[in-house]
């Protein structure tokens, strides 16, 4: 029986319109991290989309449907029946679901359905959306040794070459536990509600190390991902620009519209981001990559014997990629990035701000490696963005992919300023 709209609607839109009109389904299934599905929804509604629940039997053992019933005000789907839920929700028709979101995701049900095994009302949802043409993010949560297995990796692999975003997830006490509620709806957001203010303009990004050969395969590198530039190419082509990354040796790469050219050392870094600035238009040129300083004068062409008793390798400075920028397109938007280690917020900004002037960059963005959860190979940035008049905004720890859009946030508001 029907008593009319549910009371738990009045909060959609409670904190902004930017997923009006957006019907989302939320896939729950059998992670203990199903506890965190409920305050997902309510998050989702509170920009304003509409959330449909779809569970598993296994996910109905740790929560009850009643409680994402409330949460969405919408009935829940436990099982398909003649009504074709799956194909209501996520058919191919006009009134289909904008995202299918599964949030969480056990390694079972990312297995299942990258080999299109359909035998959960979730499974089968995903099998029907993804070949509808329905946008998918996956959100797991596991043990993490079974995040570990190659078989799941694998797996996710074969999900993110048909387009299926796949988050990644919190390691933390031996467990890949579910991102935080606050970066899975910054990640649909960015789907599906994102400003389009770089429409029209073409934005040239670097990310990760280089690396510099001692011998014919041993390196000198330093430990980044690549994480932080891959997140602001991905911001920068949600919201619309044509996008290129070259990227350096990282085992991630972006998902999307986003043209990827992979590089190994800085000479090859150079001469790629200098044939794209002589041969592209590019607008804005963001230089997020971890570029060797030094590399060996010599390298030879085999490998130095293992038995070698001592090896001394002399080392010389490496051309400057920020310094080649604006020589090439002097018109270009140019935001660097500087990395220190152990210093005062004070002496960062300082640092950072000499070298803006130093290499003629419009903004460039610094942060402190040293700090806990900074900087290399995490998930997680804190980062100060410096500009010509010396003013720095403090952009707090926070997942690289939020701290990316408000870099971005920044960089529009200056070529707005400029223009």
């Amino acid at each position: 029986m029907s008593l009319g709209t549910h009371t738990s609607k009045g909060i959609i839109g409670a904190k902004s319109d930017r997923l009006k009109g957006r019907k989302i389904v939320l896939c729950v299934t059998g992670s203990v991290a199903a506890v965190k599905s409920p305050e997902i929804a309510r998050e989702l509604m509170r920009y304003g989309a509409e959330v449909y629940a779809v569970m598993t039997p296994m996910a109905q053992r740790i929560i009850h449907p009643y409680l994402l019933e409330w949460a969405t005000g919408n009935p829940v789907v436990t099982e398909l029946t003649g009504e074709v839920e799956h194909v209501t929700l996520a058919g191919d028709h006009p009134e289909r679901a904008d995202l299918i979101l599964v949030a969480p995701s056990t390694a079972n049900t990312i297995g299942k359905v990258a080999c299109g095994i359909d035998d959960t009302p979730v499974t089968t949802v995903l099998t029907t959306g993804i070949g509808a043409g329905v946008p998918v993010i996956i959100a797991p949560a596991m043990h993490q040794s079974m995040y570990n297995h190659p078989i799941v990796r694998e797996n996710i692999k074969r999900l993110e070459a048909i387009g299926v975003e796949v988050m990644m997830p919190r390691v933390e006490e031996g467990k890949a536990k579910i991102p935080e509620t606050e970066e899975i709806v910054e990640r649909v957001l960015k789907r599906l509600g994102g400003p389009r203010d770089l429409e029209g303009r073409r934005v040239l990004v670097t990310a990760g190390p280089t690396r510099e050969y001692i011998d014919a395969f041993r390196f000198i590198s330093n430990p980044s991902s690549g994480k932080m530039g891959i997140a602001i190419a991905e911001e920068a082509a949600r919201r619309g620009a044509d996008v290129t990354l070259i990227l350096g040796p990282s085992p991630h790469s972006p998902y999307g519209a986003v043209r990827t050219l992979r590089v190994e050392t800085t000479q090859e870094m150079l001469k790629a981001v200098s044939d794209e600035l002589k041969e592209g238009d590019y607008d804005i040129v963001v230089l997020a990559a971890a570029v060797s300083d030094f590399g060996p004068t010599d390298r030879p062409m085999v490998k130095i014997p293992s038995t070698t008793k001592e090896v001394t390798v002399h080392l010389k400075p490496l051309p400057k990629i920020v310094e080649e920028v604006k020589k090439i397109a002097p018109r270009v938007f140019l935001v660097g990035f500087k990395a220190e280690y152990n210093v005062s917020d004070d002496t960062l900004i300082e640092r950072a701000y000499k070298r803006l002037l130093e290499a003629d960059m419009d903004l460039i963005v610094a942060n402190d490696v040293s700090r806990e959860g900074v900087g290399f190979a995490v998930d997680t940035n804190e980062v100060y963005v410096i500009d010509r008049e010396k003013e720095a905004v403090h952009i707090p720890k926070a997942p690289k992919m939020i701290v990316a859009r408000k870099i971005l946030d920044i960089l529009i508001a200056h070529l707005n300023r400029s223009s």
